[in-house]
């Protein structure tokens, strides 16, 4: 009886862990996914459009704390650093929200980086099933470098040293 309660409670257990998982589809080194942001007015760009480049794709919500926060030092550290830099393209990705939502945003807010709508999760479901801030880092070659989620502060310091490391 014991050993039957014993396996019961561990097969319970990997079930919990396995539903509560990270959410991860696309883990470092792996390619990224192909993919194409479609704005509102019909305006396409895709993935394959930037190959060659180092790439810091970012999904966020308008309504999540930690993006706000995160977003703030794209905004103060990341966003003057690279923009000007040929080799580095920045998308930063609304899950769920249309541009016009994303520019009542960013005239509340500011940000003078472009915002990018993923209305239908479509991009966003690419890469993972849950949780952001999301921030992805992807190497000239195509695959992915750094996979975070959440916000901290030392994982921004370390996001940019990759950033630095990967434009040389």
């Amino acid at each position: 009886m014991k050993k039957y309660l014993l396996t019961v409670i561990l097969v319970m257990a990997a079930f919990i862990a396995r539903a509560q998982g990270d959410g991860d589809i696309i883990k470092v080194g792996e390619q990224m996914p192909a993919f194409t942001i479609v704005s509102d007015n019909g305006a396409k760009m895709s993935s394959t459009a930037l190959k060659g480049k180092v790439i810091l794709i970012n999904f966020f919500a308008t309504w999540c704390p930690p993006c706000q926060k995160e977003l703030a030092d794209v905004q103060q550290k990341l966003w003057p650093k690279y923009k000007d830099n040929k080799n580095f393209q920045l998308l930063v990705i609304g899950r769920e929200h249309t541009d016009a939502e994303l520019a009542k945003y960013n005239e509340k807010k500011g940000f003078t980086f472009p915002l990018y709508p993923d209305k239908n999760r479509a991009i966003f479901g690419a890469f993972a099933k849950n949780l952001i801030p999301r921030s992805y880092l992807i190497g000239k070659d195509g695959k992915v470098l750094y996979a975070g989620k959440g916000y901290t502060e030392e994982e921004f310091a370390e996001l940019m040293q990759k950033i630095e490391a990967a434009v040389k």
